[in-house]
């Protein structure tokens, strides 16, 4: 592979340097660098970050293709910044044996635009009466080592109690959907004075935190990790801010969208916006926010859900929950979180890059900018501010609650184990791509496991 250098950089912590790449590599980062033989980019004004991890993405294949696909779905990643991006299990057949998640696995391997890390079903088929084959996934090529049954909650305490108790012999994670579902029968959005005027069923915050009360005690008691997915309420950090201050293995995340929008949105009744769990007040978005600044929510997911038009421009009650996000992510939390000044880019990385390496497993492989690791970067013009439309979508369907708001920040380059995926703006090609990814293979022995380590 022939080398790339990038002069002019602003790193994390407002550094300007040079970085180069070869062979799939962060070689050197530093001033004024020379290379032989390596072409030269000009990044000055671009910020740098460690390629984007999301822990929390629905590619829906096997089984829902007409919403995304493996390759769509890593071409939206791209398109944000993201390199490595954890594929949740409710697929059809549900990722709950070997077999599918290996299927998924190699699905982005051959993509190539990002490194496609399966999560595993915790019950069989989602049905939460059995607990999948846990060991068998483990240890497949897939080596999954986060397991979820996400779109459901494990409702049933015994189950997970083993779930918790399975997945620590091999340092494993059970990633929870925090909804009693007795307490969510039917309904449509938050619970409170806006469902009351527009006359939708509520959401109360307490079907997410009686769940997440309970599994915390059973982390504690299992001494196992727990991670809480998609945090959406006040009190949900509190009890997750609790847990921590009691040494309680717990992770949790928030989306960008719970960190922006609330449930004033659904006046309109425009489905954009009808997502699991659902928008909460303005409160619960304060809340969010101060807890991902002081560390009690600990990254950022994206829960990219993409359905196509048909079951979102429909009546709200009949519309599907879930929303479009790898695209937007990086824009959503500068807007969000660095120009209120609750994070800067350090902490950006922090919580979209390194910590979600860590919680998935996938820390020696992805999510850090230095000498002598795997080249997964990306650039992203801050001050660039732009109007989304669905020309700025890459993935195959185009639920977005942002068309048409103006957003800060625009990703330029995203490289992905040393080639780009995405230069200028513009999705590199799959030919290209397809390219480079046997280029990067060819030139590392074992560059298969490397990849999918985790």
């Amino acid at each position: 592979m022939s080398g790339l250098l990038f002069a002019g950089a602003t790193l994390p912590d407002g550094t300007l340097s040079d970085i180069l790449v070869r062979d799939g590599f962060v070689e050197r980062i530093g001033s004024d660098l020379k290379a032989d033989g390596c072409e030269v980019i000009d990044v000055g004004g671009l910020r740098v970050l460690p390629g984007l991890v999301d822990l929390h993405t629905h590619l829906r294949e096997p089984g829902f293709e007409a919403s995304e696909t493996v390759l769509t779905g890593t071409q939206a990643a791209a398109a944000g910044g993201f390199t490595t991006v954890f594929a949740m299990a409710n697929t059809s057949p549900v990722a709950d044996n070997a077999g599918v998640v290996e299927q998924v696995l190699g699905r982005g391997i051959d993509s190539g635009y990002a490194t496609v890390q399966p999560i595993g079903a915790v019950t069989v088929g989602l049905g939460g009466a059995e607990l999948a084959d846990l060991g068998s996934m483990a240890t497949s090529r897939a080596r999954v080592r986060v397991f979820s049954d996400d779109g459901k909650c494990v409702h049933d305490p015994l189950l997970m109690r083993r779930a918790l108790e399975y997945v620590s012999t091999f340092g494993g994670v059970v990633a929870q959907h925090a909804q009693e579902p007795r307490l969510t029968s039917g309904s449509q959005m938050n619970e409170g004075a806006v469902s009351a005027r527009l006359g939708l069923t509520g959401w109360p915050a307490v079907a997410e935190e009686a769940i997440i009360a309970r599994d915390v005690l059973l982390a504690e008691y299992t001494n196992s990790r727990l991670h809480v997915c998609h945090l959406s309420t006040a009190g949900s950090v509190e009890i997750v801010r609790s847990a921590k201050a009691k040494g309680i293995k717990v992770t949790a995340e928030v989306t960008p969208h719970h960190l922006l929008l609330t449930d004033e949105t659904a006046s309109e009744y425009d489905a954009r916006f009808k997502v699991n769990p659902p928008l909460r007040t303005n409160a619960d978005v304060m809340a969010l926010r101060q807890a991902l600044a002081d560390g009690t929510i600990d990254i950022v997911a994206t829960d990219h859900a993409p359905h196509p038009s048909e079951h979102k421009e429909c009546e709200w009650n009949d519309a599907a929950f879930g929303m479009v996000g790898l695209e937007t992510a990086l824009s959503i939390v500068q807007l969000a979180m660095v120009e209120t000044g609750l994070l800067d880019w350090v902490g950006i990385a922090r919580v979209m890059s390194h910590q979600p390496a860590v919680i998935g497993g996938v820390d020696d492989a992805a999510g850090v900018l230095a000498e002598g690791r795997i080249a997964d970067l990306v650039f992203i013009d801050a001050t660039s501010r732009s109007t989304l439309t669905t020309d700025d979508l890459a993935g195959k369907s185009i639920n977005s609650p942002y068309l048409g708001m103006e957003l800060p920040g625009r990703v330029v380059h995203t490289v992905r184990h040393g080639y780009f995926t995405q230069r200028d703006g513009v999705i590199v090609s799959a030919d290209v791509v397809s390219r480079a990814t046997r280029d990067y293979d060819n030139s590392h022995t074992g560059a298969g496991t490397e990849v999918t380590d985790g």
